[in-house]
């Protein structure tokens, strides 16, 4: 299946978009008609450019208000039909999208509909030109699909055929499982988008909030399987209105945006894609992510004083040094299933610096990842010395893919055991790593949430916005089916001005106990940093629920977040740890999955409040 994508969708000049579709390896692209506008590149030249980029220029769009109860309008709307024509000649491509109206004037009777649209398929037939036909979501008489199927069918002309836009069908909610009786042959072309399910205006929804496929709500193998089914052999093609991806770098954005096609298509063959479709789509992927086993290990980087200080954090914690690198200045911490390296090479206070995780194939992970366009890391490694593939995340966080043992070969063996270090007592605290929380780039967010539901297989669990003091956060969490592993992803909605007092993309781990009470206590006894909440907390939960007054005197000693939904959620959290890092120790009960999203907010207050004590002191 080959894959294309419209200008639209990126950054830049038409230069700059053709330059970086081409080197993300889509095939062909739609030029969207005020690129080549804006351009001082001539249609001729624009096709040699492509040409060289070995781009095929698969779409020409778009074409707005042709039809008109207006004779006069109408006999404007070919004249300039005509124009357009001359330009598609000299740019080389034979298709042109044609939109359903949304003006006043539109033709509202289908019969003149299809006279007029015939008129146009035939001036464009004895040019070699063929019209495709879309509805608007927000057309004034035909938007959906099944509409513009029908005036297409009743026209009944060889150079006419219908456009089908995942967008426009799915935001009207329209079943997409009749296309499969469309004939193949009149399905002219098909664009793909994803989206936010949004209480709003369509338009405005479909002007700023699409989504390369796997970002969004919709299910797009639901509607690809009957596209295919009916037949159509044309590009994968992607017409995303967004506008995040407006402002990026081009060239990550496209890459992005040809991983979320690859990952759409297997999707879609692994759900079954039919007999006729399965001949076309073939998983670009070659298998489906190995199965996970949970967090092989977080790495934390930190400057040297800082690294100190982190192990005498995780101390306090209850976890005990296992280990030492053999040849980097790496110890290795262990508690329970979680392991955590703390590395000292790192420069200006701490930060995560890389994740890890179970993975029952690691070497068929990291070629799946590579196929998915992320970049293979090249990593030095001494003699003897596991070789553990790494990928790097949008963020540039690299990822290892794992497996936890010391058998040759296996990472664990990297380590020289403490002599000084012995395993922490069984149910002492901390059981394995809950979850990791990750905050990303304004710009690669949604690249963020595709990169790691495709390369790992994960599934978005929770996704959400809180107002945090000092902005609307957006979150977004993905986990595997046995919640084994699990990522939290978060990002400041709107860019921030000039005063950010708020902690700069801030990180944290989550550590698993079964009894955090208990944990917390003995963590602050052990002198933990715990972060302190205010009494004004811990008066609004008592408000809020039903708690034993003893177990709310002993979450508002310890510092102890609680919330409650179908389950509940304690947590308790670290003082920053070098400007941006801090840890939690969190309980689930009762089936709980989210992640306390509701009291992120008292959380960042707290951070704010406590580095300013320090800073005062």
């Amino acid at each position: 299946m080959r894959t294309a994508i419209a200008t639209v969708c990126l950054s830049g000049t038409l230069e700059d978009k053709l330059v970086a579709a081409a080197d993300a390896g889509f095939d062909g692209v739609e030029i969207f008609e005020p690129d080549l506008v804006a351009s001082p590149t001539s249609p001729g030249e624009v096709r040699v450019l492509c040409r060289d980029l070995g781009l095929s220029i698969d779409l020409y769009q778009p074409f707005r208000d042709l039809d008109s109860v207006d004779p006069g309008r109408f006999a404007a709307s070919l004249r300039r039909a005509e124009r357009k024509f001359d330009v598609m000649a000299e740019l080389g491509v034979d298709r042109v999208l044609v939109c359903s109206s949304v003006g006043p004037d539109a033709v509202t009777d289908d019969g003149l509909l299809a006279a007029q649209l015939t008129e146009l398929a035939s001036r464009a037939a004895a040019r070699g030109l063929r019209i495709a036909y879309e509805a608007l979501a927000w057309g004034s008489h035909v938007n959906t699909y099944e509409h513009s199927w029908d005036v297409v069918a009743r026209a009944d002309h060889p150079a006419l055929g219908v456009c089908l836009d995942s967008f426009h069908i799915l935001s009207r909610g329209s079943d997409p499982a009749p296309i499969a009786g469309i004939p193949g042959e009149k399905i002219f072309f098909l664009q793909l988008a994803d989206a936010p399910h949004l209480s709003m205006d369509v338009l405005q929804w479909s002007r700023h909030h699409r989504l390369f496929p796997g970002q969004g709500a919709f299910d797009l193998p639901a509607f690809l399987r009957p596209v295919l089914a009916a037949g159509y052999t044309g590009p994968l093609s992607l017409e995303v209105f967004n506008d995040v991806f407006r402002q990026a770098d081009p060239g990550p954005t496209a890459v992005d945006a040809r991983r979320s096609l690859l990952a759409l298509a297997e999707a879609t063959a692994l759900a079954g894609a039919g007999a006729r479709a399965s001949a076309v789509v073939a998983d670009p992927v070659a298998a489906p992510a190995p199965v996970l086993g949970g967090h092989a290990f977080v790495e934390l980087l930190a400057e040297p004083a800082e690294a100190v200080r982190l192990g005498g954090v995780l101390a306090s914690l209850g976890f005990v040094r296992t280990g030492r690198h053999r040849s980097k200045p790496v110890e290795r911490w262990e508690q329970g299933r979680a392991r955590v390296l703390v590395n000292a090479a790192g420069t200006g206070g701490a930060a995560l610096g890389a994740l890890a995780v179970e993975s029952a194939d690691p070497p068929a992970a990291a070629l799946r990842a590579q196929r998915l366009l992320a970049p293979l890391l090249p990593r030095e490694r001494g003699p003897a010395e596991a070789d553990l593939a790494a990928v790097a995340a949008p963020d540039g966080t690299p990822l290892f893919f794992a497996r936890t043992g010391d058998f040759a070969g296996g990472w664990s063996s990297d380590f020289v055991p403490d002599p000084d270090g012995r395993p922490a007592p069984a149910g002492s605290g901390v059981t394995r790593i809950d979850h990791v929380g990750l905050s990303e780039p304004f710009d690669h967010f949604d690249e963020a949430a595709l990169f790691y539901r495709s390369v790992l297989g994960l599934t978005p669990v929770t996704a959400g916005e809180f107002a945090a003091p000092f902005g609307l956060i957006r979150g977004r969490a993905l986990t595997d089916d046995a919640r084994s592993v699990r990522l939290a992803l978060t990002v400041a909605r709107l860019r921030r001005g000039d005063w950010a007092p708020a902690v700069a993309d801030p990180q944290y781990v989550a550590f698993a106990t079964d009894d955090v009470v208990a944990a917390a206590r003995r963590a602050r006894d052990a002198g933990a940093p715990l972060l302190a909440i205010p009494d004004n907390y811990y008066d609004d939960l008592a408000a809020r629920y039903e708690l034993e007054p003893r177990d709310l005197a002993t979450y508002r000693e310890l510092g102890i977040l609680y919330t409650r939904d179908d389950g509940a959620y304690l947590q308790v959290g670290t003082q920053l740890l070098g400007g941006r890092l801090f840890l939690l120790l969190v309980q689930r009960l009762d089936g709980y999955d989210g992640y306390g999203w509701a009291d992120a907010p008292v959380r960042m207050a707290a951070h704010r409040r406590n580095r300013l004590v320090r800073a005062a002191t």
